[in-house]
């Protein structure tokens, strides 16, 4: 068997494919139209790109509904449907927030916390309750200025999801489609993925098999205010930085999922985990504690210390 990898940058992060098979120059070629498709799809899902789909949302919904092609109308369905499951621990309004605190763009952070009366402001603006989707002309509209979306606990997943479809499709039956730190998906396996934490060893070894893992932690963009370091997930509910967990993992079919669930869980902590983890029976997950406790479901967790 022959093995093939591909690479590009998008979405802020870098995507590494690798496929296995007999023709190298199929492998190549279905990596490459994998890629081809992400590149596609961050052009259409960007906060930050003015052409896109979502910006185009953000500067006209609370003005008049915007029609919206049919699959980001589903994904936006979806992504609904994850934040009332989650009770607002996963949302995709969160964008104000970001803004706030100064994580939106390539700065990271800001010299000081947001004033109470910023917060609130942008609060006021954060809430899948504020969006409307109208499935009968696939628009959709904000019910009051200033809301804005970011798909950026989603996107990445579902990019990964519409590539992983696309290599199927041309037949390659082994295939390991990594996002960064954030998200892997196996096609065929088992492949042997670890859960990395910020000590030497890693929270967890795990084989995937034709599923989808997304790992979310406070530090892969932290910033410290004064003597405090703060991690750059927020809390949709509460307008902070997340407090509950240093990293949260999730194992499930759907890469989409598994971006929008870590998110939830990490916001959660364990003190949620039970009830993240029944919104999917066949999900497995790990939280890891403020204190490096270990809440853990499906994931043998023996290898970390």
């Amino acid at each position: 068997m022959q093995r093939v990898a591909v690479a590009r940058n998008a979405m802020a992060t870098r995507f590494e494919i690798v496929l296995v098979g007999e023709n190298l120059s199929s492998l190549r070629a279905a990596g490459e139209e994998a890629l081809d498709e992400i590149e596609r799809l961050e052009a259409r899902l960007s906060l930050y790109r003015p052409s896109s789909e979502i910006a185009n949302i953000n500067a006209r919904a609370a003005r008049e509904p915007v029609r919206v092609e049919p699959a980001l109308f589903r994904l936006l369905q979806h992504a609904r449907q994850l934040s009332e499951e989650t009770k607002g621990a996963f949302d995709i309004t969160v964008a104000p927030l970001m803004r706030a605190w100064g994580l939106m763009g390539s700065k990271v952070g800001r010299d000081a916390p947001p004033s109470r009366s910023e917060l609130a402001a942008a609060r006021a603006c954060v809430g899948m309750p504020l969006i409307e989707l109208d499935p009968k002309s696939f628009t959709i509209r904000f019910s009051r200025p200033g809301v804005m979306l970011d798909l950026g606990a989603i996107g990445k997943g579902y990019a990964i999801d519409q590539a992983a479809e696309l290599i199927r499709e041309a037949g390659v039956a082994q295939a390991l489609i990594h996002g960064g730190t954030s998200t892997v998906y196996a096609i065929g396996g088992p492949w042997k993925v670890a859960i990395d934490s910020d000590k030497e060893d890693p929270v967890a070894v795990v084989n995937l098999t034709d599923t989808a893992l997304s790992v979310s932690a406070v530090w892969g963009k932290s910033f410290r205010i004064g003597d405090k370091t703060y991690g750059h997930v927020l809390d949709p509910r509460t307008g902070k930085p997340v407090s509950r967990a240093l990293l949260a993992a999730v194992i499930l079919p759907s890469a989409t999922e598994t971006d929008a669930l870590s998110t939830a869980l990490l916001t959660v902590g364990s003190r949620g985990h039970s009830q993240i983890q029944a919104l999917r029976p066949e999900m497995r997950s790990v939280v890891l504690t403020q204190t490096h406790k270990l809440s853990s479901s499906g994931i043998p967790t023996s290898r970390y210390s």
